[in-house]
């Protein structure tokens, strides 16, 4: 069987070598990766992406060589008048050439269509968004393996269902392959994501608001920063939902998503936590309620040209699967699980003061958790140590993995730069707007009330809890003695700033 003469030129023979180089190699990885079980996002890359990309470039050479070698032969003889190619397939190099291109066809088709859908998996799975690009995606990726949702894949979120939404997550991804490539990307990485899908769209698809009756019973242990590592137990009843679960979202703190209301707000950098102007629309009435802080006014030019944005669950669950703990944190919850020994004198004490520091990279700080605690130890309390060192050991190991897990330096991503927005601890959160500085023409106010989200029922150091029924609620006590300080301030005003 003998080829055309148009197919005999370079570009022609170019573009078949590279065509059969990569069809060899994804055929040899496929092979590695089905029989020897290597699979991996790396090499799935390579098999159903990188090679098949290559591989069409080849391909489109062989008929672009074959186009510019008719023409060239065209032009060395008597020029003919121009006229469509024609088929015969009585003709024997008619036929051939139809067969090949026809079984070749096919068995491009068959191998793309495989290709493509192999491809759509690798880039909808976790592996790819946390793992390819590492340094850019390591907090994230790592936050979210230690979340409520490590069982969610990233798209369930990040892109949801429907076609609309699938390509517009890919080309921004475009934007953010060029951002790594040429190591233009911020460092951390900032948020909000203002083009994230909306939370109805995505999170109530499983989390639906209008079964989230029951309010629920919250318990957290902290331990102070003395010698004993003392223990202090705090019990909130937290009104998610009503008193009685017939109500619905009549009540609670998930009134706040009420289908039969509506919350808009305008913040004033477009971060979500400098809050200027809040409305309020109840749809069943069509009542409208405007609300603006006279500490932090928005002039009516800057309204009318502002986006007011509706709130849904991401306004107060903003870090739903990269969480970032404080040291406070993740230190109490590893001495409240006993990795971390509560019989080491003055250990929290000593974790937050090196934990104050900032580090350029991991090592630096690793190495730093290490040998200041146990400096120490060793010149402080040497024979403890002495008696101890495993002790102590272990659990200075368990704060290096604490730390690896919420802290990266390279990234500069600390839990402060993402303020978590449930409650008003660290940040200020639930204040944002409930400040009792918001006030509406008819005189009302949204209430800086802490009973309005939840009650105190119990309290206290261990063996001295005080304790109040279910219904009822005790004045917050502080676990130190600051006077009345923390009904005056904000909890984040020292707690952010406290280790």
């Amino acid at each position: 069987m003998k080829l055309p003469p148009s197919s005999k030129n370079w570009l022609t023979i170019i573009g078949s070598i590279i065509a059969g180089i990569n069809l060899a190699l994804i055929i040899v990885l496929f092979i590695i990766s089905t029989i020897f079980n290597k699979a991996n996002t790396n090499l799935g890359l390579f098999i159903y992406i990188i090679l098949p990309g290559f591989m069409i470039l080849g391909l489109l050479l062989i008929p672009i060589g074959i186009i510019r070698e008719r023409k060239r032969i065209r032009r060395s003889v008597v020029k003919e008048e121009d006229r469509f190619p024609h088929i015969d397939l009585n003709d024997p190099r008619h036929r051939n050439a139809f067969i090949i291109f026809t079984i070749t066809t096919i068995i491009i088709l068959f191998l793309s269509t495989l290709g493509s859908f192999q491809a759509f998996h690798i880039t909808e799975s976790v592996e790819f968004c946390g793992t390819l690009c590492h340094q850019v995606m390591e907090p994230e990726y790592t936050a979210y393996q230690n979340s409520p949702h490590a069982n969610v894949a990233c798209v369930e979120c990040h892109v949801g269902s429907g076609a609309s939404w699938y390509v517009r997550s890919k080309l921004s991804g475009m934007y953010q392959v060029y951002a790594v490539m040429t190591n233009s990307y911020p460092r951390p990485i900032e948020t909000p994501l203002h083009d994230l899908r909306p939370a109805r769209e995505t999170c109530e698809k499983c989390h639906w608001p209008q079964k989230f009756y029951a309010r629920t019973l919250w318990t957290n242990k902290y331990f102070l920063a003395d010698s004993l590592n003392t223990e202090w137990d705090i019990m909130l009843q937290m009104k998610t939902g009503p008193e009685y679960s017939g109500l619905g979202l009549r009540e609670g703190i998930h009134w706040h998503i009420n289908p039969a209301v509506n919350i808009e707000y305008i913040s004033e950098n477009d971060k979500r936590e400098n809050i200027t102007y809040v409305k309020y629309t109840n749809k069943s009435t069509g009542e409208v309620t405007i609300y603006r802080n006279d500490s932090n006014p928005i002039s009516d030019s800057l309204l009318s040209v502002s986006t007011t944005r509706t709130m849904d669950c991401i306004d107060c669950h903003n870090r739903p699967s990269h969480n970032y703990n404080s040291p406070p944190v993740y230190f109490d919850k590893a001495m409240l699980t006993g990795a971390v020994s509560k019989n080491i004198p003055f250990f929290k004490k000593v974790v937050m003061g090196i934990l104050r520091d900032t580090f350029s990279d991991k090592d630096t700080a690793l190495m730093k958790i290490k040998d200041s605690i146990t400096d120490f130890y060793k010149s402080g309390y040497n024979d403890y140590y002495t008696r101890n060192k495993d002790l102590i050991d272990n659990s200075i190991a368990v704060v290096e993995k604490t730390f690896n897990q919420n802290t990266f330096p390279k990234m500069k991503v600390t839990y402060d730069h993402y303020p978590e927005h449930i409650g008003h601890l660290e940040s200020d959160g639930c204040f944002r707007c409930h400040n009792d500085a918001f006030k509406a023409v008819n005189g009302r106010i949204i209430s800086r009330d802490c009973n309005l989200c939840h009650n105190i029922v119990g309290q206290g150091k261990q063996g001295m809890m005080e304790y109040t029924n279910i219904r009822d609620n005790l004045e917050f006590k502080h676990p130190t003695d600051i006077g009345t300080a923390w009904k005056e301030a904000n909890c984040s005003e020292c707690h952010k700033f406290l280790y």
